[in-house]
Order: structure tokens, then C-alpha cells, then sequence
């Protein structure tokens, strides 16, 4: 298996071949994630049964295609099958032959279907099918393990994972496939034979986050900036168009998706929801609520609570690097090139932001290179009351020990050098923070520099300094 990382997932595949229960396994995650790789190396690409949506077809199509998967694992007729409930009947024929194919570990049937989402064409039966297929009959075989897999979230959310009815409760297991981490990137990278430096690996995931799609078109002949020019900014690019595909394969309308996104790709620090709400294009109600929760689940934001502010309206961030990138420089491209961006103020200001986002992403490593990964903590960021006229800062993790790290974040091309001006700006944060959330804990400053830190006086003031190299730590 050529899989890299993803220990938990496989982990999770490996409980349900040895479980004495019939197991319903949905696997989710944002286009390009690696889904149908994942399960299509684990079982080495041998099945009971496996079938794929196809893209915009109508139900014969699907149905069609679906017929075609039932011939080639050995089920004999003469049409394709009429409705999706005669699709079933016959995958469950297939199923109980002495001939279908089992899995050595445990004897297991395991069956596949990708795409989940493009079956249920407008006005089919398909849900209604897959729901009597699995509570009739499926559930009942203890050596039966369906794993169902796509990119429309919203489907997946909806219609599997809160389902009220038919599927409510039958879904055994669920893997979010999440992007991969600097050092799932850094594995990758090898076996492509690409050769970069750790802090050119940074920048790469400030600009195509950890999705293996996106690396894996890495052209082991060009530099780092050659690649994003190829890959993003000629008109032919494959990634040229890349956002719009993103959220319309994700979201049935993702219109309001990307609204919110847009509007919080202005905001570094976050918005409240009460704040999104009163954007036109966004608007309120159980809509945002549904689309808040969907961008969350997909990693594109995240939620945390204001650590000040009273009530409980939660803040939003934006947490993908792509789509800040995409937004900052292909959305609205002015250049037609990635090297005329560089050193240009958007330019610095989207690469402070990003390699806040890359820091958010590797919590985990920050926490082991400061020595408390087995200690709880609750991570924020948090802005004054006095709005633009206070302070912010872009992470906070408060720890069980009583303790608060306040993280500065600083990726810079040579050594990061702290200056008086940025110290004192320190200070003023830290006195702010102190005096409006009246925090008891004891206040460390921590110093995260993705091209490590020049020593100076002005580090009395900093307790704990993590560079680059931490945030690749397994």
C-alpha cells in the first residue's frame, strides 16, 4: 500500500474487517482530499462489489453504470436494471453467491460505492433503495462491511450523518479526511522526487494546504514559485479554475459558501455570526447556520468562542490555505504571473495572514514543541472590545495548568529579528488582553518563526520561540 500517513483511517478500516457486526462506514472530506485513493489502496483495489456515481448523469446512466459493476463481479442480465430498488436486489444476489470475492483478514464482503451523491438523481428512488438494502437485509450480516464515499458534503451531512429518518443511527463509522500535515507533505514530496527546502514546504502549504491532489502536480523540474505560475496562474492551469470546481462538487448551491468565505478572507481575526448575518450577500437564519456548519466540517473555517465577550455568539475564521490564496490572487487576478505578486504589499500582508493559518493547522506540533501535548487546552484568537482601535491576537492557547500562551506568528525570508517597535506592540497586546479578559493565569509569550529567530535583547520579553522545523513534527 502506497498510502502515506492517515494511521487513524486505516486504523479505523482495520476495526472494521476484524468486527463481529455488520459496519456502515462513511468516508467524507473536500474534493482532491484522496477518499477513493485511501480505500482503493487499503484493499489493495479488490472488493465484493464496486460502483461509482458518474457526473452529471441522469438516473439511466446511473443505473447503466451500476449494471456495468454488477456484470463485472460475475451477476448475469440481459437489461440494466429498472429502478434502483431492482439495483439492489441484484447487488444482494451477488452478495450471497458462493462466488463473490471475501477479504483474507476476516472473511469479509466489503463493498464500495463512490460518489454516493451522484446516484441520487432528481425524482429516483435511490435513497429510498440504499435504505431498504441496508435495513433489510444488510444489517443483518455480520460479515458485510459497506463503505460509502463522496465529495458533496452536504449531501453526505443531510442525508447520512444527521439524518432524522432511514439512515438515523445505521451509519457504524464516519472518517473525515482531512488535509495532510507539513509532514505527510514533506513524505510526499519525496517519494515525487521533488527537492525543496523545509521553510519553500511552508510556503507551499500557505498557498495549496495539505491536499495530495494539488501537490501531487508538482513538476519535480520547477521551482516552488514555477509550479504555482504553472498550476494557478496560466489560463490552462489545472488549478486555474480549481475554486469555483471546489465548492460547486462540494455544495448543491455554494453561493452563500462562498460568500461567507469572501467575506471572511477580509477579516484575518474572524467575525461573529451576528456580524456575517449582516453582510447582504450572506444573510441570516437556518441557511447560515447550515452553511457555517458545512464549511466547519469541511475544515474550510473554524469555530471558537470570544474569550471576553459575553453571550455565546462564536467567532469564524477562515482556515484553508487555498481558498485564502485563491481569493487573494486568482478570483481577482491582476498579474498574470505568481513572481510579479511577490514582495507587493498584498502579497505581504496574504503571507502573514497564511502562515497564521499554516500555525492553526499544526496546533498539535505547537503543543508538543512547548512540551504539553498531554495537557488539555482550548485555542482562540481574540480581539478587544475597543474593535479597531485595541488589540488582537491571532492565537491563544489556554492550557489546564494555568497557563495561557500567546502565540506571535512571523514568517519571514531570512531569520526573524525582533525589533523594539514589535516589542512594545507585544507589551500592549499582552496589557490589553490582561486587563479586559482579567486573566489569573500565568502569561507566557511564545514566538513562532517558520525561518527561526535571531537572538537580541528585545527576547526578554519572550518565553518560548518554535521555529519551522517544530511544525513538521509527526
Amino acid at each position: 500500500m502506497k498510502i502515506i500517513g492517515r494511521k487513524n483511517e486505516k486504523d479505523i478500516l482495520l476495526q472494521c474487517l476484524r468486527s463481529k457486526r455488520p459496519e456502515f462506514v462513511v468516508v467524507y472530506g473536500r474534493r482532491r482530499i484522496g477518499k477513493t485513493y485511501l480505500i482503493r489502496e487499503y484493499f489493495n483495489q479488490k472488493f465484493s462489489f464496486y460502483a461509482t456515481g458518474l457526473t452529471d448523469e441522469k438516473t439511466k446512466g446511473q443505473l447503466r453504470g451500476f449494471d456495468a459493476s454488477l456484470k463485472r463481479y460475475g451477476h448475469v442480465s440481459e437489461t440494466a436494471p429498472k429502478d434502483w430498488f431492482e439495483a439492489f436486489t441484484w447487488l444482494r444476489e451477488l452478495l450471497e453467491s458462493d462466488k463473490v470475492y471475501r477479504e483474507p483478514i476476516n472473511n469479509k464482503r466489503v463493498i464500495f460505492l463512490d460518489e454516493l451523491p451522484w446516484m441520487d438523481t432528481a425524482r429516483s428512488d435511490f435513497k429510498s433503495a440504499l435504505d431498504y438494502f441496508w435495513n433489510s437485509w444488510a444489517s443483518a450480516q455480520e460479515d458485510l462491511v459497506l463503505i460509502v464515499c463522496g465529495s458533496a458534503t452536504s449531501w453526505i451531512t443531510t442525508n447520512l450523518l444527521t439524518a432524522k429518518k432511514g439512515f438515523h443511527n445505521r451509519v457504524t463509522r464516519r472518517i473525515y479526511l482531512a488535509p495532510f500535515s507539513l509532514a505527510e507533505c514533506e513524505a510526499l514530496f519525496e517519494m515525487n522526487d521533488i527537492v525543496m527546502t523545509r521553510s519553500q514546504m511552508i510556503e507551499s502549504y500557505m498557498v495549496f494546504g495539505g491536499v495530495p491532489h494539488y501537490l501531487n502536480r508538482f513538476d519535480p523540474r520547477l521551482s516552488l514559485a514555477q509550479n504555482i505560475n504553472e498550476l494557478c496562474f496560466k489560463e490552462f492551469g489545472e488549478l486555474h479554475d480549481e475554486y469555483n470546481n471546489l465548492f460547486y462538487s462540494l455544495f448543491e448551491k455554494p453561493e452563500k459558501h462562498m460568500a461567507i468565505l469572501e467575506t471572511l478572507a477580509k477579516k484575518r481575526e474572524g467575525m461573529s455570526r451576528t456580524e456575517l448575518a449582516g453582510e447582504k450577500s450572506i444573510g441570516g437564519g437556518s441557511v447560515l447556520t447550515k452553511d457555517l456548519r458545512e464549511l466547519e466540517e469541511c475544515g474550510f473555517i473554524r469555530k471558537f468562542a470570544n474569550y471576553t465577550k459575553e453571550g455565546n455568539d462564536a467567532f469564524y475564521q477562515l482556515i484553508d490555505p487555498f481558498t485564502l490564496f485563491a481569493i487573494a490572487f486568482i478570483n481577482n487576478k491582476r498579474f498574470d504571473s505568481w513572481n510579479e505578486y511577490i514582495n507587493s504589499p498584498g502579497y505581504n500582508a496574504w503571507r502573514g495572514n497564511s502562515f497564521e493559518i499554516v500555525c492553526m493547522n499544526h496546533i498539535a506540533q505547537i503543543k508538543k514543541a512547548l512540551g504539553i501535548n498531554g495537557i488539555e487546552t482550548n485555542e482562540f484568537s481574540w480581539r478587544s472590545r475597543e474593535g479597531d482601535k485595541g488589540a488582537q491576537i491571532d492565537l491563544v492557547i489556554c492550557r489546564k495548568d494555568g497557563v495561557i500562551n500567546i502565540c506571535e506568528m512571523k514568517f519571514t525570508n531570512e531569520e526573524y529579528m525582533l525589533d523594539r517597535k514589535e516589542s512594545e506592540k507585544i507589551r500592549y497586546r499582552l496589557e490589553k488582553f490582561q486587563n479586559e479578559t482579567g486573566s489569573k493565569e500565568a502569561i507566557h509569550i511564545t514566538l513562532i518563526c517558520g525561518n527561526g529567530c535571531k537572538q537580541n535583547e528585545y527576547l526578554g520579553i519572550v518565553q518560548n520561540i518554535i521555529v519551522g522545523d517544530d511544525l513538521f513534527d509527526a
